[in-house]
């Protein structure tokens, strides 16, 4: 059930709208509580279910959606299925899994549904708000190690060969590409390769458009699905 008054009307201020689905009316008002704290974020609704996420995250044009896992009517899985599998969908959403990470196949169920990443559920005030904006920018969420080790646990590499560079990206990029699925930051890849850090910004924003990528943490799952990296490799 939605919260009365949750529906924010249309406004063009460059603040980042923000849904919250979750089936716990304490957790939603704890997150409202803590993003309506953070300069330029809105909280536009909230959502008790994975059906009225769907619809409410479409009709209110949410930036991003703080998706909780297990609900009723719909868990968050499929939720975020049909609300990033959207081809109509003229609004580009973005969705943080929430988690108390006791299930970690979930996690990268999401990451293929087409999820930005996830937060744990114990995760900092701060961190909670920082994630928002950079899953809304369209970076990695703040512990890339995390990320990594999920999708190596659970991706299947499509076989134990030498890998491959896919035929659109250049030598340069695929370098990059294999240091991003490693969860190297922008300055870490910079200083391996003897970059610039704005130089590598430049090469992982060429990655995700010729290889159709949503943000980074799709670039990584897209390097263990191809093999470019393996779980447990160096």
């Amino acid at each position: 059930m939605t919260d009365a008054g949750t529906e924010a009307q249309d406004h063009d201020d460059g603040s980042l709208r923000v849904l919250l689905a979750d089936d716990q009316a304490l957790v939603r008002a704890g997150f409202r509580v803590i993003l309506s704290s953070g300069e330029g974020i809105e909280v536009v609704g909230e959502a008790g279910d994975g059906a009225e996420a769907v619809e409410l995250a479409r009709r209110l044009r949410a930036d991003v959606v703080l998706m909780d896992v297990q609900m009723p009517k719909l868990d968050g899985l499929e939720a975020t299925r049909r609300l990033l599998g959207s081809a109509g969908s003229d609004h580009p959403t973005k969705v943080i899994i929430l988690t108390t990470f006791d299930r970690e196949d979930y996690l990268f169920e999401a990451l293929r549904a087409g999820a930005s990443g996830f937060l744990l559920k114990n995760a900092s005030p701060e961190d909670l708000i920082e994630s928002v904006r950079v899953v809304a920018r369209g970076d990695a969420l703040l512990s890339p190690e995390v990320t990594r080790r999920v999708i190596a646990r659970f991706s299947t590499p499509v076989a134990a060969t030498p890998p491959r560079r896919p035929p659109e990206l250049t030598d340069r990029e695929f370098e990059v590409l294999s240091l991003l699925a490693k969860g190297a930051s922008n300055a870490e890849i910079a200083e391996q390769l003897f970059l610039g850090e704005t130089t590598v910004k430049t090469h992982v924003s060429r990655i995700l458009s010729k290889l159709d990528l949503r943000d980074r943490t799709h670039a990584v799952v897209f390097a263990y699905e191809n093999g470019i990296v393996t779980p447990g490799g160096a």
